[in-house]
């Protein structure tokens, strides 16, 4: 079954799948990331028609009878054949996809003549992350709770004894400086520290006060207290901190890594944190997820390993649906698109 919203009436019709095909006025969307969707796309009087989806029949067998579809990372896509299927795209002229990156999808799907992403969704929610695991660095935060009076009294004796340091005058290097970047910017400037940043091509930032740029991943890692990779995963940033780059690490460095598992080579991320070059490591993500059980991450004294959540957050999935809804306005209105993929550049 297939509804569709009548921006002339106001009303909602039921259609079925052949005069949804034959219907040259209204696009047919296929949604396949929840009811928030579902929901807006319904309410925004626009020319569509939304198509039933089924989670048994992967988005790419119904390339021939959509025309736009809105998927995530966890709608099949793990299973997606190698090469792209017989006729792919079919009738598809945009794909949206609800997750920043689109190293999850195949490459294949950028045949799609359009490839949006989400951008920026996640950002408030993952700088909070980011910020959490700097103030549980630098304060010890996880290892002040006491139970009784014998644990308190030893806990005092400790922490006056070895007195933490404060996130205030601490430099903080920043690897990639899109919509999560400059969130976590924001954040870490209200604490008083000193923000550096590395951009594609180690272009300068404009407007943004106090923020400094790095030319080189090395001289970031040379400066900085924190180091945060909010970087897409390409060709040219797989493996970025390496034994080489590390090398290069301020000693005493914290790595906090909430962008892709890939981005570090894992065991010269070992080897750094066993010779004491780092300090510790915070990961969010890691190369593969989840890491085989045993993995030496998982119980390492200096990381603290979450499972890929640092975007997690009430009200995450309306707002990705609201984004794919204005860039659905856009589309249906023959304006440009919001937050395009770059196939040269993978992002």
């Amino acid at each position: 079954m297939l509804t569709a919203h009548d921006p002339g009436s106001g009303n909602v019709d039921a259609r079925d799948d052949t005069d949804a095909r034959v219907d040259a006025d209204r696009w047919v969307v296929l949604n396949q990331t929840g009811p928030e969707a579902d929901a807006l796309v319904a309410g925004a009087g626009l020319p569509v028609v939304l198509a039933a989806d089924d989670a048994d029949v992967p988005a790419w067998e119904r390339a021939a009878d959509v025309d736009i579809l809105f998927t995530g990372p966890r709608n099949g896509w793990r299973q997606a054949p190698a090469t792209a299927p017989a006729g792919w795209p079919g009738r598809l002229k945009w794909v949206h996809v609800a997750s920043a990156g689109i190293d999850f999808f195949p490459p294949w799907l950028l045949q799609v003549p359009q490839v949006t992403c989400s951008r920026g969704v996640a950002a408030v929610p993952i700088a909070e992350y980011v910020l959490t695991a700097l103030l549980t660095h630098q304060r010890a935060w996880d290892t002040l709770q006491v139970s009784g009076a014998g644990p308190w009294r030893e806990t005092f004796a400790r922490v006056d004894q070895q007195l933490p340091g404060t996130l205030q005058g601490r430099a903080l290097g920043i690897a990639g400086y899109g919509a999560i970047g400059r969130e976590v910017a924001r954040l870490a400037q209200a604490f008083g520290m000193q923000v550096t940043v590395l951009r594609r091509g180690g272009a300068d930032v404009q407007g943004d006060d106090g923020v400094r740029t790095a030319p080189s991943i090395e001289q970031l890692l040379a400066a900085s207290d924190h180091l945060v990779l909010a970087l897409p995963i390409t060709a040219q940033t797989y493996h970025l901190i390496n034994a080489a780059t590390l090398a290069h690490a301020k000693p005493g460095l914290h790595l906090v890594n909430i962008a892709r598992g890939a981005l570090v080579d894992q065991q010269a991320l070992l080897h750094a944190l066993g010779s004491g070059r780092l300090a510790g490591a915070t990961l969010d993500v890691t190369d593969p997820e989840p890491l085989p059980d045993g993995h030496p991450l998982y119980t390492h004294p200096r990381v603290r390993l979450t499972p890929h959540v640092s975007w997690a957050a009430q009200g995450a999935a309306e707002l990705t649906a609201r984004k794919f809804v204005a860039n659905l306005a856009r589309h249906v209105a023959g304006e440009p698109l919001e937050d395009v993929v770059d196939g040269a550049r993978g992002y």
